[in-house]
């Protein structure tokens, strides 16, 4: 009796050592390393921005933040290991729109964006720039448009490839324009920019960065851009609202998001700790010059944005017609 006793004593503590162990660890978020998982390639406007947040994060939340680069698949491989990854708030995601240009452009997605990826907060965006080849006798949009009216399907613009969001700035300008001009997709930005300055293509749609020594050095011009106001890195070029295009708004963009069921206090406190970054001025001066324009905002904030690019990317592609790739 006295040793059925004991055993069953034993097995008891041993239930409860097992189930400790099992527990997630006790304390504050974050106990140990984030990882924000960006789905390019190290270098680009992606990256830049993760890496610059990361950076000031691991000084406030008091522990390293990673950046780990995870390309292909159109950023779907990046995308997919976190939402594949634990709902605890150290794998993190610096999306974007491609995340939702894919949703309406690709046959096949391994997940769906806003039902398994938790909107965290709004980081930057950029615009997609309209320029032009000096050749074309056009000193603004009102101009360019009655150009390509009266030349329709003779001009060409150049973007970085299919399904890109300069692709999608291009397709938006010709609904919104009413004009027929036709998409040559390159491999990459500086191909196309190469081709625009030797005046092999007349048009192209790009981001800030690239344009803005040749713009300045009057090889190329800017025509407008794709943003609600003006950018620093271009105070001279007006945005296609200003420019009589009321409404048209094509904006790259980058934002955090984490796996679906992430508790809510963690979402809340990566959303803070990101908007108190976002609004230091050392880190609005060093995304304006790179033509990132800061945002922030609250997660809901961020859920309605992704919703309103969805609609806006597939009536896009419906509109120009775009096979699912």
């Amino acid at each position: 009796m006295i040793i059925k006793q004991l055993l069953t004593i034993t097995l008891l503590f041993g239930t409860i050592a097992v189930a400790h162990a099992q527990a997630p660890a006790a304390g504050p978020y974050p106990a140990k390393s984030v990882r924000i998982i960006v789905p390019f390639a190290a270098g680009g406007n992606t990256d830049f921005t993760a890496r610059t947040i990361a950076a000031k994060l691991t000084e406030s939340l008091g522990q390293q933040v990673l950046v780990d680069n995870r390309p292909g698949g159109s950023t779907n491989i990046g995308s997919d290991m976190v939402v594949k990854s634990a709902p605890d708030g150290y794998t993190i995601l610096m999306g974007g729109a491609a995340n939702t240009i894919n949703v309406a452009v690709l046959a096949k997605v391994p997940f769906e964006l806003q039902r398994d990826l938790t909107p965290v907060v709004l980081c930057v965006k950029g615009a997609n720039v309209l320029t032009m080849h000096p050749s074309l006798p056009a000193k603004n949009l009102k101009e360019l448009i009655a150009i390509a009216k009266a030349r329709p399907g003779q001009l060409n613009f150049a973007t970085s490839g299919v399904a890109s969001s300069n692709h999608m700035a291009g397709e938006l300008f010709k609904l919104m324009a009413g004009v027929n001009v036709n998409h040559v997709p390159y491999k990459g930005n500086a191909p196309a920019m190469t081709d625009l300055i030797g005046g092999h293509i007349e048009l192209m749609f790009s981001g800030v960065p690239l344009i803005v020594s040749p713009v300045k050095s009057g090889r190329i011009r800017a025509i407008a851009i794709g943003s609600p106001k003006r950018f620093a890195a271009l105070p001279e070029t007006p945005t296609f609202d200003e420019s009589g295009l009321k409404g048209y708004e094509a904006s790259t963009w980058f934002a955090l998001m984490a796996p679906a069921k992430t508790p809510r206090d963690i979402v809340q406190k990566l959303n803070t700790e990101v908007g108190k970054i976002l609004a230091s001025k050392d880190i609005r001066d060093r995304y304006q010059v790179e033509g990132l324009e800061p945002q922030g905002g609250s997660p809901e904030d961020l859920a309605k944005w992704i919703n309103k690019e969805i609609d806006l990317y597939v009536r896009l592609a419906k509109a120009a017609n775009l096979p699912k790739l």
